[in-house]
């Protein structure tokens, strides 16, 4: 594999050696194979080395034959395009860089390669760099494991499900819009990336920074390990700001979260998040979009449905989360309903919650978070619950464990009892027929 150096990054050629004559690649054009080795009788350069592995019979003259995979590594400093006639491959990590932007054609797969630590893959979108993946529901962009046995034109393989985590990293998306920092900071490093790694910066004062367009993408198996106790989301998104469009993603057995917000105000619409190792929507540093028409489904290794964390600086905002399904599993030993902390400001309206157990619950768990609730800068509306077996009323699923509210007397003025399928409220499930997750028949 020959390599480039880019901006101090080792950046495989993309488009490295083809069965096609027409593959664009941004730096070089390397050998095109007519016979699947590279032999002497190539157009352009003979490297020596087997061609990459095609798919098709071709015309004996490379027409009609397909790459199966195409290397994405290191630094992106100029515009290029991922098409969906391969089967493109993350090995460590594929920067969008300053400038750049990286376009995914709808119904592209791309598979991430094995590796923890620094070797974990992963594509990281930093600041001023720009995705476009739009997608569409006939034709998902879809990441996933390079241990994935799906193929080109399919939506999914046969040989993983939502229980196999952490075959690869995941994808990060940063920009500079306004987050809390410990001490004030303008910026910080996002988690999951190495605090030498400059990439990884995030925040700034643009409120309206735009990333680009994250739109019909399904992220599955993800959540490698970078460090001790230190997995990568499945979709990170730090100080992201309302130009972004973040719309239609599902994240599919994440070792880690599902969906973070580091700060930002990026609005994210038509999120699902099965089967994850950790939380399915974690909030912090003072998220102030708005997320809407969410579904959070547990599994048997999940955590929390919610994880919301408050500001870490004297910079405070607040987000909201408008119709909203958490489906939980009762074998989770630690599948909690939410877990609000740290000061967490915001508000939840028009959430169903279903499918928990009488131990698992809402829980305010800290002296800023229960002051909040009182002066109403965290509120709870439009709450419907199918009690647990053994739990006789709603008051019981939300506790204050810092016993200074009157949170669990409260809860019949926001939330009421329901049974299965009479829920009035939650997200619109109609919209998730394209996913991963309907396919398992998780819904």
């Amino acid at each position: 594999m020959k390599k480039l150096i880019i901006a101090g990054f080792a950046i495989a050629t993309l488009g490295l050696t083809s069965c096609s004559e027409d593959d664009d690649a941004p730096t070089e054009q390397l050998a095109t194979c007519t016979d699947g080795i590279q032999n002497g009788n190539e157009t352009g350069i003979d490297c020596g080395g087997a061609c990459a592995p095609c798919e098709g019979e071709g015309d004996g003259d490379g027409n009609g034959q397909v790459p199966v995979d195409e290397d994405l590594s290191g630094l992106l400093t100029d515009d290029f395009t991922l098409t969906n006639d391969v089967i493109w491959e993350i090995n460590g990590k594929f920067v969008v860089g300053d400038g750049a932007v990286l376009t995914i054609e709808p119904g592209t797969i791309i598979k991430g390669a094995e590796g923890t630590g620094s070797l974990a893959s992963a594509l990281i979108v930093a600041r001023g760099g720009q995705i476009m993946a739009e997608g569409t529901a006939e034709e998902p962009i879809i990441f996933t494991s390079i241990n994935d046995n799906i193929e080109l034109g399919q939506k999914q393989g046969s040989n993983l499900d939502e229980n196999n985590r952490g075959l690869w990293g995941g994808v990060l998306i940063l920009g500079r819009a306004p987050s809390s920092f410990e001490g004030d900071s303008e910026e910080s490093q996002i988690e999951g990336i190495p605090a030498d790694d400059d990439f990884g910066r995030y925040g700034g004062n643009d409120p309206e920074d735009n990333s680009g367009v994250f739109k019909y993408v399904s992220i599955r198996h993800g959540g490698a390990l970078i460090g001790s106790g230190n997995e990568i989301n499945g979709l990170t998104m730090g100080g992201v700001g309302t130009g972004t469009v973040i719309d239609h993603v599902e994240v599919v057995g994440n070792v880690d979260d599902g969906f973070e917000w580091f700060g930002g105000t990026v609005n994210s619409s038509n999120l699902v998040a099965f089967a994850g190792g950790d939380d399915g929507l974690d909030i912090d540093q003072s998220y102030s979009g708005t997320i809407t028409n969410a579904l959070v489904i547990q599994g048997a290794e999940s955590d929390h449905a919610l994880e919301i964390d408050g500001p870490e600086g004297t910079f405070q905002d607040a987000f909201t989360i408008e119709d909203l399904t958490i489906i939980g599993d009762p074998t989770a030993p630690s599948g909690e309903i939410a877990d609000l902390r740290d000061g967490a400001r915001g508000a939840f309206n028009n959430v169903f919650v279903r499918g928990f157990n009488d131990g698992q619950d809402v829980e305010i768990d800290d002296d800023g978070s229960a002051a909040n609730y009182a002066d109403g800068s965290l509120s709870f509306s439009a709450w419907e619950v199918v009690l647990p077996e053994g739990v006789d009323s709603v008051s019981a699923i939300f506790v204050d464990t810092t016993e200074s509210t009157d949170f669990s007397s409260d809860a019949s003025d926001f939330a009421t009892a329901v049974e299965q399928d009479e829920e009035t409220v939650g997200a619109d499930l109609s919209v998730f027929d394209w996913t991963y997750a309907s396919f398992r028949g998780a819904f």
